[in-house]
């Protein structure tokens, strides 16, 4: 299994409710796109990380998350949503 996990940093002029639109998309995500087997996300608790949101996606594999990645949910989730907001973003793929 495959795990994606991204980490977020909000640009500074990001408002509580561009954040939980951000929040909504990631949990709607399983639902469009059936490679996604579990999804976990959620703010920084603030006890001493560096960025402010994080998110783990699980795939079966790597075909999966390939698709995921093209699939046009996901393109306008992060287009329309995550891209006006972000000021940094980095992710790792893991083997699970």
């Amino acid at each position: 299994m495959l795990r994606h996990i991204i980490l977020l940093r909000w640009s500074p002029d990001t408002t509580p409710d561009q954040k939980k639109a951000a929040e909504a998309g990631f949990h709607a995500l399983p639902a469009a796109i059936t490679e996604i087997r579990a999804l976990t996300c959620g703010a920084d608790l603030g006890l001493g990380g560096t960025y402010d949101y994080a998110a783990a996606l699980d795939f079966d594999d790597v075909a999966g998350w390939r698709a995921y990645q093209a699939h046009p949910a996901h393109r306008a989730f992060v287009d329309g949503v995550l891209k006006p907001v972000l000021a940094e973003r980095a992710a790792v793929q893991i083997d699970v």
